[in-house]
């Protein structure tokens, strides 16, 4: 998955998922043998050639400058997010280097403390490849009570969220609407695998992925693409039943991120996480390591 051929399959991908009823096209009741877009109705809006187009959709240059980036993401009606992944992806064509496995990631001293705040709402510390570095006991209780507590305490065993959502059953039934929750993580992989294009550990993960389940393969190559620090999801507890919680991602500069789970006060989902609080064992609510050993 290099950078190279993701900025050919991502420009060809949104231009198919666009009608010339979308962008005010006539289209004098033409037959279109593909869905969407042709490369020179593209190539109008964006205000570059044909050719030139075509070449950046072949990954056949490198010399795209932002402010011609930034006229075909007008032209795709790409979002923000969207609009940083075409140019990181871009950036990453352009300094292409062997790929290397980078540093293992660990929790910092901020993360611990904000994990020792949180004591009482489910948190989870996550790598940017969606590792599991920590949780804290309501975390593991709510997103993965069936796992060992004590799993992210050693590299080798750590749980990795997206292989949990796309490859455990578990997971996969904790979500109401298991297909909004895996499009998040394919988005959120997405653009880290574009900030990161020399990680060959997330390649292997993508790769792994790709290979063990078809629902992934299929999200990935729609080449969909969004930043989801919060979103609101239905899940189906098997021990304490249905419950509404709003997902929030913490991000306090490089590193890991949070992830909490809150419920809104006095509902029937407060109490049902209330009631999960109980019913775990007691345990140290935080269960972080910091030390530079657990990683």
């Amino acid at each position: 998955m290099t950078g190279k051929s993701q900025l050919g399959d991502f420009l060809q991908a949104r231009r198919s998922q666009l009608r010339p009823e979308d962008v005010g096209m006539p289209t004098y009741g033409d037959l279109r043998r593909v869905p969407g877009l042709r490369r020179e109705e593209l190539a109008l809006l964006a205000g570059v050639s044909v050719s030139y187009y075509t070449r950046l959709e072949q990954g056949q240059s490198l010399s795209a400058s932002p402010e011609v980036l930034d006229a075909i993401a007008g032209a795709l009606r790409l979002d923000e997010s969207e609009r940083r992944y075409l140019h990181d992806l871009t950036q990453a064509d352009r300094s292409r280097t062997r790929g290397r496995r980078p540093a293992p990631e660990r929790v910092t001293e901020a993360a611990a403390q904000l994990m020792e705040v949180l004591a009482d709402v489910p948190a989870i510390v996550l790598g940017r490849r969606s590792d599991v570095l920590a949780w804290n006991r309501l975390g593991h209780a709510l997103f993965a009570g069936h796992l060992d507590p004590h799993a992210p305490d050693q590299a080798a065993r750590r749980p990795n969220m997206a292989r949990l959502v796309f490859l455990d059953s578990h997971t996969r039934d904790l979500y109401a609407d298991w297909p909004s929750k895996a499009r998040a993580v394919v988005g959120n992989l997405r653009l880290v695998a574009a900030e990161h294009p020399q990680d060959t550990a997330l390649h292997a993960l993508l790769g792994e992925l790709s290979a063990k389940s078809g629902e992934f393969a299929s999200v990935w190559a729609d080449h969909r693409v969004k930043a989801c620090a919060v979103a609101t999801y239905e899940m189906r507890h098997p021990l304490v039943g249905p419950l509404t919680v709003v997902q929030q991602t913490l991000s306090h500069g490089p590193g890991p991120t949070i992830v909490v789970a809150t419920t809104e006060t006095g509902s029937a989902s407060r109490a049902a996480l209330t009631l999960l609080a109980q019913s775990t064992i007691a345990a140290d609510p935080a269960r972080v390591k910091s030390q530079a050993s657990t990683a």
